[in-house]
């Protein structure tokens, strides 16, 4: 969805670091997911998730009342919640939880701007990103291949994690694709409230039906699901809009494939995951191909 649109302001001096503090904590989501998931299972904590996130901006949105939604609005930002907020963080989770460590598959979901440069020139009628894209993206999976296969902590343990995983860059993918050709402008807090809420709607059944929904209340649980909510629903997705609302979309895109190394780093700081030669090589191999794409000629 696109922020509401405002009337010129001054420029902000922090949006200079702006992209790279999104990407530093947008990094952090992959391991405070895998920091939950001993103790919730992956829809269970899902639903956690978004209920702590509709409590939060359920009484922020009812004090700044917003404007109210258009039906066509209303419905690409259910179609934007049931397909990103839903489909993509389900498919992550399980991904997680079936042996993807937190490093390969963000480095797979690194690989999602150069899908999406790929495919915008038919979809929505962007300009061909050419030799330089198609490299990109052979780069790209040849690196994520190098760590899938390295047998270190951040590779797949099995291919119904890898599947998950692979599910997780098809979504997201498709709902950049979703949103670059049908998104319109709209209030951050409406937005975030009206996708959320479609999203814990969708989890809620899913977990009743699948798992057992017990949850171990374990201090691990507490901080990996504050970061979830806290740092990347509200304040990454705040800096995000931020920086959109002053044409800064290009300088976050710019730095995006810095994730998959900074996810890399964090889950080896905080879970002490080894990460062999090959898998160093293999995200060295993804990080230069993403970058052929996204970064300024």
């Amino acid at each position: 969805m696109s922020p509401a649109t405002t009337e010129k302001a001054p420029r902000p001096a922090w949006l200079t670091a702006a992209p790279f503090l999104f990407v530093s904590l947008w990094s952090g989501g992959f391991t405070a997911i895998k920091l939950c998931l001993p103790h919730a299972e992956p829809m269970t904590l899902q639903v956690m998730r978004y209920l702590t996130v509709v409590t939060v901006l359920l009484p922020l949105w009812a004090v700044l009342r917003p404007p109210r939604l258009e039906r066509a609005t209303l419905m690409h930002l259910i179609r934007m919640g049931l397909l990103v907020q839903f489909a993509y963080f389900a498919a992550m989770n399980l991904a997680m939880a079936n042996g993807m460590g937190p490093g390969t598959i963000a480095l797979l979901i690194g690989l999602q701007p150069v899908l999406v440069a790929l495919l915008a020139p038919a979809v929505v009628g962007d300009p061909p990103v050419g030799l330089r894209g198609w490299i990109g993206l052979m780069l790209g999976m040849a690196g994520a291949a190098m760590v899938i296969s390295s047998g270190s902590g951040f590779a797949a343990s099995g291919w119904i994690g890898l599947g998950f995983a692979l599910l997780a860059l098809s979504v997201m993918t498709a709902g950049a694709l979703l949103e670059r050709k049908s998104g319109r402008p709209t209030h951050l807090v409406t937005a975030n409230l009206v996708m959320c809420s479609v999203a814990l709607a969708a989890s809620i059944p899913v977990a009743w039906v699948t798992e057992t929904m017990v949850v171990d209340w374990a201090p691990e649980l507490f901080i990996g699901l504050g970061y979830m909510v806290f740092v990347n629903s509200l304040i990454s997705l705040s800096i995000l809009f931020a920086m959109l609302r002053h044409g800064e979309a290009a300088r976050a895109s710019s730095v995006f494939f810095l994730v998959p190394p900074l996810a890399a780093f964090i889950a080896w700081m905080v879970l002490g995951d080894e990460m062999a030669w090959l898998a160093i090589a293999g995200t060295a191999v993804a990080v230069i191909g993403v970058a052929l794409v996204v970064a300024k000629r």
